[in-house]
């Protein structure tokens, strides 16, 4: 799992980034602001304390967890909801609920491709939809 920690950088998204976006219930200034923006990761860990922060020229975050334990969290984009994460196989996973009865839920899965590529797959759950932004790893 070491493997993920680190500095990453956006390189690309797929062509279904937009249609995810729209699928979670982010609004289309939202999704402008979405498609046009490049956001870095950083991830951490010390002991069984993780932490994850997203910075970008629009918005930040700053997730800290443990594996398996619920918390609340405010997306980029406004939405409420209810994280977990979890490391499958080599894979960080975060899985996103919402508060609200309807809303769709995510999977997010954090992926290693080689020493200087991670893939952040987003899934729409039962929505059959997929999108898959890469990243590469930098020196900030």
């Amino acid at each position: 799992m070491t493997k993920l920690l680190g500095h990453w950088k956006l390189y690309s998204s797929d062509n279904k980034w937009d249609d995810y976006m729209k699928t979670m219930g982010v609004n289309i200034i939202l999704r402008k602001v979405g498609n046009s923006i490049t956001s870095c990761e950083e991830i951490k860990q010390t002991d069984d304390l993780w932490e994850l922060l997203i910075t970008s020229t629009f918005k930040n975050a700053h997730l800290k967890f443990k594996l398996g334990e619920e918390f609340d969290e405010t997306t980029l984009d406004g939405r409420k909801c209810k994280s977990t994460f979890a490391v499958e196989g080599d894979d960080l996973v975060h899985y996103q609920k919402g508060f609200k009865p309807g809303e769709v839920e995510s999977k997010i899965t954090r992926s290693r491709v080689d020493d200087d590529t991670m893939t952040i797959t987003l899934e729409a759950l039962g929505k059959n939809l997929t999108t898959v932004r890469t990243f590469k790893r930098y020196t900030p």
